[in-house]
């Protein structure tokens, strides 16, 4: 397992997919070393039934709060993010590690594309439903906050879980495990 990405960012809406589902902001530009660029916010429209107190709404909702992590590393706007997962999330807490400094700096990811590899909900244990959720992260530019300037960082693979509760008609992330790195598929 290698060190998670500072942030992920998903811009641009989803196909709904599953098969190729790239989600794309069309790639390729510099990460920001000023104020964050306008991308629009993740469409809840494009995670169907994500509203539904169904296995197949947590996978969506899931998948929404992935995509809205992603873009909250691109812009800094984290206040959608915050609605979405629970105060004892310390795996989200994991995930999102470094958009503190990311703020701070002023200075966000760059283009990039999400793909999506499987997606399962499975009844939970300690959670409504638990969903596993892997996906491909394109290979991007992120602000290096130390060195100053920017970093190419190469496609990574995330294998996710996310400890989905139905709370007031909606469901929040109250739980996230995960690996990531360039061959976290194969472990």
């Amino acid at each position: 397992m290698t060190t998670p990405p500072p942030s992920i960012d998903i811009s641009g809406s989803s196909d709904g997919g599953g098969d190729d589902g790239a989600a794309s902001d069309g790639g390729g530009d510099d990460a920001s070393s000023s104020a964050a660029p306008e991308v629009p916010a993740p469409d809840p429209a494009d995670y169907p039934g994500m509203d539904e107190n169904t296995p197949e709404g947590a996978e969506q909702a899931f998948r929404y709060y992935i995509a809205v992590s992603m873009w909250t590393h691109r812009t800094g706007d984290d206040k959608v993010l915050r609605s979405l997962e629970g105060q004892g999330c310390t795996g989200c807490a994991e995930l999102n590690s470094d958009l503190p400094e990311l703020q701070e700096a002023g200075s966000y990811w760059g283009e990039y594309s999400l793909k999506d590899d499987q997606i399962e909900a499975y009844p939970g244990d300690n959670f409504d439903q638990e969903v596993s959720y892997s996906f491909i992260l394109s290979e991007h530019l992120e602000p290096d906050v130390e060195a100053g300037g920017s970093k190419q960082v190469s496609e990574t693979e995330y294998v996710t879980t996310g400890g989905m509760v139905w709370s007031d008609d909606m469901w929040i992330v109250e739980g996230l495990q995960g690996e990531w790195g360039p061959d976290a598929f194969d472990s």
